[in-house]
């Protein structure tokens, strides 16, 4: 995939100006200097984001429509993606008689950890079609030599069939991994050292959608076609945010707006039930609807806000601000810290795709990485 630097400022489209989305738009900037782009895709859609220590930036693309030629690639300086970590596991093709184990099948999420540990979280749910027997896995990559360390797969009592793993954070110094599941609705506590993985309030309304009317960029959030035509979309515990001391636990469903969490000792201890997990949920409070979040060292909770198409902060003592604002940003998606404590992010555009386009076709503005320097 060709990508260019963010010098397509000239070659806005017709199509791109009546999307509010114009190039010209670089220069009425509500953010200032705060707010730039570091990356674009033009055809390619970006959900997860990655940055390792020493500035590395890792992108995927789920394999979801037509045209998905990768998963997970490596960002260069010069605006270049390159497959990473190979061809090789970014082109399975079911009909190759490759183990779904064995290549990316279609990845939601990337990560880099405290240790500087790549971990690629791949749901196998092409199409969101139907988990794949036996393709649900996390996997850890060795940043120094680019190859792969470690694989976590998922049976069927962690990864049902309609499930679809979404997001993780991993607290290197306890060695476990936490995963939400939008698909059915849940949250699976990994134990990295074990490979023991724990699904949890799977039957818990906390981890489930609730009964709102998204509107985003103005048009109600509503299927365009197919056996759903004209329903909202139900999708469960999505964004996730891990406290920066691993004790607590954030999670939201995408189609919900209210932020909960739970002390991260309940998932960890291997006697713990459902029942003393549900316990020890708190409701958190009000926020936005949003697809990914993170949390800093003070306590505040960043939310990719859909319905806003901003970066909006919900300061410990409840308050909410926006600390990032573009018409650029579309469908904002997932975050990534970077090294000097800014924040990086993707629009995946998803309201804009086939699912909800009442035109039945993909975007036509390209996918960003935008990367923001939260105020002190």
């Amino acid at each position: 995939m060709k990508t260019r630097p963010t010098k397509w400022i000239a070659a806005c489209s017709v199509v791109s100006a009546a999307l509010g989305a114009c190039a010209a738009d670089q220069g009425r900037n509500p953010s200032g200097d705060a707010l730039r782009v570091v990356g674009e895709s033009f055809g390619q859609q970006w959900t997860g984001i990655a940055v390792s220590r020493s500035g590395r930036k890792f992108v995927c693309s789920p394999n979801w429509h037509d045209g998905h030629y990768w998963s997970v690639a490596e960002l260069k300086p010069d605006g270049s993606v390159v497959p990473y970590p190979d061809q090789y596991w970014n082109r399975f093709d079911a009909r190759l008689g490759v183990a779904p184990a064995d290549q990316f099948v279609c990845v939601q999420s990337v990560y880099v950890d405290s240790a500087d540990r790549l971990w690629v979280l791949d749901p196998a749910s092409p199409r969101l079609a139907g988990v794949l027997p036996g393709g649900a896995k996390l996997l850890q990559f060795d940043l120094g030599t680019d190859t792969l360390v470690r694989r976590y797969e998922f049976d069927e009592q962690i990864a049902p069939r309609e499930s679809y793993l979404n997001d993780i954070r991993v607290d290197a110094r306890r060695s476990f991994a936490y995963i939400t599941d939008s698909g059915l609705g849940a949250i699976v506590a990994l134990d990295l050292s074990a490979g023991q993985a724990r699904r949890f309030l799977a039957n818990d309304p906390r981890t489930k959608a609730e009964d709102i009317v998204p509107i985003i960029e103005g048009r109600e959030l509503r299927f365009a076609s197919g056996p759903s035509k004209g329903k909202v979309p139900q999708i469960h515990a999505d964004g996730i945010a891990l406290s920066r001391d691993g004790d607590w636990l954030y999670w939201q469903a995408l189609t919900a707006r209210t932020l909960y969490r739970a002390p991260t000792e309940v998932f960890r201890d291997p006697t713990s039930n459902d029942a003393r997990a549900a316990s020890m949920v708190q409701k958190v409070g009000p926020s936005v609807m949003t697809d990914g979040m993170e949390i800093d060292a003070g306590g505040t909770v960043y939310f990719t806000a859909l319905e806003k198409g901003a970066i909006i902060a919900r300061r410990p003592d409840g308050s909410m601000l926006s600390v990032g604002n573009d018409p650029r940003i579309i469908w904002p998606d997932s975050f990534a810290w970077g090294r000097g404590g800014e924040l990086f992010f993707t629009t995946a555009q998803i309201n804009r795709t086939p699912w909800f386009s009442p035109w039945g076709t993909m975007p036509t503005t390209p996918y960003l990485v935008f990367q923001l320097q939260p105020p002190p």
